[in-house]
């Protein structure tokens, strides 16, 4: 990992390097009822409607490095917490440029995340993530992750 810093900032006229990050969120192994194109047309339609319709509690920040290249970004919303009603700090999506991965990027957008979520009086920050996702998984683990929850499928035929 380097030590390199980020500025991260509100997302502002990023449209086109976020939306070109959505492919990422599907390169690992799938489980089989899903399909590559439908999940990166769904992720596409749900980050353009938050990008371009601004929902309350739905905020998209971008992480850049020194020379102000755009490197990541991340999608946070405030939810509430089924079980207790508090409010918790959800990571909708987060990804990083190829091109900048092992450079520290993803750790300073989740404690860009959690740094948030203590402004914002949350009481958890969650994610989701399919089981493929092994380089993800194993950063989220490393930053003090654990299940809550464990989503289970499947298909009916």
């Amino acid at each position: 990992m380097s030590d390199a810093t980020y500025l991260i900032r509100l997302a502002e006229d990023d449209d086109d390097f976020i939306l070109g990050l959505v492919p990422r969120f599907v390169d690992f192994t799938l489980p089989p009822w899903r399909r590559r194109h439908e999940c990166i047309e769904g992720i596409r339609n749900d980050l353009r409607h938050h990008l371009d319709d601004q929902p309350a509690n739905s905020f998209l920040f971008v992480a850049e490095d020194d020379d102000g290249e755009p490197v990541g970004f991340i999608h946070l919303q405030k939810t509430q917490d089924y079980f207790t009603g508090r409010s918790n700090c959800h990571i909708s999506d987060i990804a990083v440029a190829r091109q900048h991965e092992g450079r520290g990027v993803g750790r300073a957008l989740l404690e860009h995340a959690e740094n948030w979520a203590r402004e914002h009086r949350c009481q958890l920050v969650t994610l989701a993530v399919f089981p493929g996702n092994e380089r993800a998984r194993a950063i989220y683990e490393s930053a003090g992750y654990a299940a809550d929850l464990l989503r289970l499928a499947k298909p009916v035929r």
